[in-house]
């Protein structure tokens, strides 16, 4: 028995082939019309496929480099694996290969409903497709082994939906349009610029964005590039290796590098095993031998002796504090003096516990304390509740003394000041950094979140950006966290490449 849900897509694809026969027969003189020439593709540059029905991008699944991966549908972010390179077979047909793994397209049977696949090129007839002119400027994908088009299946416009062959109808799921990469404008780009990147810091520097993410693993790594757009295909390159170390060889989180004294220092998290969330995570800290962020980079000191979360750097009246995150019964907020970059001289003590409710959504927590500073106000933008939860937020704690080690002088705002919008499907916004615009004139946030509600607590967050502007009363207001896919204004200042 057919399922439904096929009945009616095929259903839907006779009356399109109706409407079609009609509208030949009422229309004689467009008969008389030049046949359609396929576009014109420069074999040496690479497009994003935008599927017309959606406005999704055609998407290697998962960043996968095996034969047989599927290929689906995704939201654009014109990262590699969303970059397909046409390579010429001669006769009108081309390879689709793709830049992330070197693989070409293939439907590897003959049969309606076949999935898109990524294989080897050898150039057989199921791995090449002619180009079809549809109105609008869109081209249908059409295989040489089957006569059948690309298609997104069942006409789905959610992330990860099949992309398989369908007997060519024009129907606007069929249809794609070629975006050739490094043709939109250089003033914009879309969120995330990072697919798989928690925990972001960046920094732009001498012309460059650098951005470092958790890698769970026993690597640092950095990618750098001259916009913002540019980094969701730059290349993730190792600036440290922990293996080896015995207070911290794996597991590594957080990474924030901070320019001291004309010298990076590179604060992060790590264990002794790989397993998530375990007892001996402790703060590290790498000293740069110049004024690169991506180093080289060599170990400097341990950061304590207990459990420990989420190093960043406050600088206040001279004098340099490390800030953390970890339990005095609940997971809070901590602060230790410091006499130098690598060395503390102090005593940890906390200044925020997670006590009200927006911050004990799922588990209790206060976590990612991040410095921002403006016209002599000193704030700590920090991270709460669950990150394994939808309701992972950000609050705000500002400096109302004139002691960063005394708890009573920070206040906290009552109210979350970046959270969840259902709306735009962004959930759990938290863990965040804070850079400038190339040409200084603009504050800015990057930020990790999930795009469903069930997202958890690890590398399927990614990195997201956003301008922010300020209240009359001096705070942050970061708005709304926006959509992925969203076409945004590239900070003021960028490069025109």
């Amino acid at each position: 028995m057919m399922r439904t849900s096929q009945f009616f897509r095929r259903r839907r694809r006779g009356v399109l082939t109706a409407l079609a026969t009609v509208s030949l027969v009422a229309g004689v003189t467009s008969a008389l019309a030049p046949a359609a020439s396929a576009a014109v593709v420069d074999p040496a540059a690479s497009y994003v496929l935008v599927n017309r029905n959606s406005g999704k991008a055609l998407d290697l699944h998962n960043l996968a480099t095996n034969d047989g991966a599927p290929i689906v549908q995704y939201t654009r972010n014109d990262g590699a694996w969303q970059q397909w390179q046409f390579v010429d077979s001669g006769g009108g047909y081309y390879r689709l290969k793709s830049r992330h793994s070197g693989k070409v397209l293939e439907f590897t049977s003959t049969a309606d409903a076949a999935d898109l696949v990524q294989n080897t090129d050898a150039d057989r007839a199921s791995q090449q497709f002619r180009l079809l002119d549809s109105a609008g400027g869109y081209v249908r994908l059409v295989n040489r082994a089957s006569n059948k088009a690309a298609d997104v299946w069942e006409w789905s416009t959610a992330d990860g939906a099949r992309v398989v062959q369908w007997a060519d109808l024009d129907g606007a799921n069929q249809q794609w349009q070629l975006v050739k990469v490094g043709a939109s404008a250089p003033s914009q780009f879309s969120n995330p610029i990072k697919r798989n990147g928690p925990d972001p810091w960046m920094q732009y520097h001498n012309g460059y964005y650098y951005l470092a993410t958790t890698t769970w693993n026993s690597t640092i790594t950095m990618r750098r590039s001259r916009t913002l757009a540019g980094l969701s295909s730059a290349a993730d390159q190792v600036v440290f290796n922990l293996s080896g170390r015995p207070n911290g060889c794996c597991n590594m989180w957080a990474p924030e590098f901070h320019l001291l004294n004309g010298r990076w220092y590179l604060y992060y998290v790590a264990g002794q095993n790989v397993p998530d969330f375990n007892p001996t995570q402790r703060l590290h800290v790498l000293e740069s031998s110049g004024t690169d962020p991506m180093g080289p980079y060599t170990f400097k000191a341990d950061l304590g002796n207990t459990w420990e979360l989420d190093p960043s750097i406050l600088q206040h009246n001279g004098k340099l504090y490390l800030l953390g995150s970890a339990s005095d019964g609940t997971q809070s907020l901590t602060i230790t003096p410091m006499s130098n970059p690598y060395t503390l001289s102090g005593a940890r003590r906390t200044i925020s516990q997670p006590t009200l409710a927006w911050e004990r959504q799922t588990h209790p927590v206060n976590e990612g304390a991040e410095p921002l500073y403006r016209n002599g106000r000193v704030m700590l933008v920090y991270s709460a509740s669950a990150c394994w939860g939808p309701d992972y937020k950000l609050g705000l704690l500002t400096l109302t003394g004139s002691d960063p080690l005394n708890r009573s002088h920070w206040t906290k705002s009552p109210n979350p000041v970046f959270q969840r919008n259902d709306a735009n499907s962004v959930f759990a916004p938290g863990h965040n950094g804070f850079f400038k615009s190339p040409d200084g004139t603009e504050d800015w946030i990057v930020y990790h979140a999930n795009d469903s509600a069930s997202g958890g607590c690890d590398m399927n967050r990614s990195t997201r950006a956003q301008k922010f502007t300020w209240n009359a009363d001096g705070t942050p207001n970061f708005g709304t966290p926006v959509r992925l896919g969203t076409t945004l204004a590239a900070p003021s200042g960028e490069p025109a490449s």
